[in-house]
């Protein structure tokens, strides 16, 4: 096949669906962005025996000292950022065990930074900066796999020993072959001819949830599906707290806004796995410390010990 007629990667093909969308009325718009959002849903699902080794990886990287890095580019790096950010007041843990570089860096969460997805010089600097480790998982991100800056990411990873992941919406996507697990959601052609920040972005960021969210159960931070190691940063997850407390534990509200203020010296320091523990054992903060790390820090692990009893 020649060049002239070669046809463009998956994620820069024109959408059939919308060839006239500019004359189209704006019910009929959104009615196609609609239609095409559900797409990416289905496709991440034909990934899940992908994504659960990936957590699986992630998990066993986490409890061994690990950490989980997102590297990418354009929307797919500000994914990965936002991915990160979330999991310190999500799950309670440090900024430093789940981290997101974006080509271009801070400036380029918010505007567009000429070339720097294509400058491996970049990879290399923030490559540096993450300071990376045998334990650690590395995922690269890129719409179409091909991302100078994600290729080097992940051929730095490997030469590290890093476990390494690539998420892309393109089969054939060169991160491919970089990658210990390839997880690809394959959207199609986008509403808008090009613009990867639609239905790519949109997959990419439900296989981040999963990835993050998935390892972190896996670790104890969520019993049932409470998120039990939240920090309480502000009223709203104040609020939350004491409610996770008192549904868990079956206490009111008041009983348990007293015992929570009991596990800390200030908000940020309130613990919902302690206040629960000293309720269900009605013992003192620093025993219910001590069963929850014989408990390995797992709150369903101690629940599950206290039933056996």
């Amino acid at each position: 096949m020649s060049g002239k007629n070669r046809l463009p990667v998956l994620t820069e093909q024109s959408n059939p669906k919308s060839r006239d969308i500019d004359l189209m009325d704006s019910l009929s718009i959104v009615r196609i962005f609609n239609e095409e959002d559900k797409m990416p849903a289905l496709a991440v699902e034909k990934e899940l025996p992908q994504i659960a080794k990936a957590v699986d990886l992630i998990a066993d990287a986490f409890l061994k000292g690990g950490r989980l890095a997102y590297f990418g580019a354009g929307t797919s790096g500000r994914l990965g950022v936002l991915d990160a950010s979330e999991c310190v007041p999500t799950f309670g843990v440090s900024p430093k065990m789940v981290q997101g570089f974006i080509a271009g860096g801070e400036r380029a969460l918010r505007k567009s930074v000429e070339g720097a997805e294509d400058d491996r010089s970049l990879a290399k600097r923030d490559w540096e900066r993450f300071c990376p480790m045998p334990e650690d998982v590395v995922v690269g991100l890129s719409a179409n796999g091909g991302a100078a800056y994600v290729l080097e990411v992940l051929r730095l990873a490997r030469e590290k020993g890093c476990t390494t992941i690539a998420v892309a919406c393109q089969g054939q996507a060169k991160s491919k072959d970089l990658a210990d697990i390839f997880i690809c959601p394959e959207v199609g052609a986008e509403v808008i001819t090009g613009s990867s920040r639609l239905k790519a972005g949109t997959a990419q960021k439900m296989v981040c949830n999963m990835l993050s969210s998935g390892a972190m159960i896996k670790i104890g931070k969520v019993y049932q599906n409470y998120m039990i190691d939240v920090h309480v940063m502000n009223k709203k997850l104040m609020e939350r707290a004491i409610r996770f407390v008192s549904e868990i534990t079956d206490v009111n509200e008041d009983t348990a806004r007293t015992v929570l203020l009991k596990t800390g010296s200030s908000p940020a320091k309130y613990n919902v796995k302690t206040a629960c523990v000293m309720i269900l054992e009605k013992c003192s903060k620093r025993q219910a410390e001590k069963l929850l790390s014989q408990a390995g820090g797992s709150l369903r692990r101690f629940i599950f010990s206290k039933a056996a009893r």
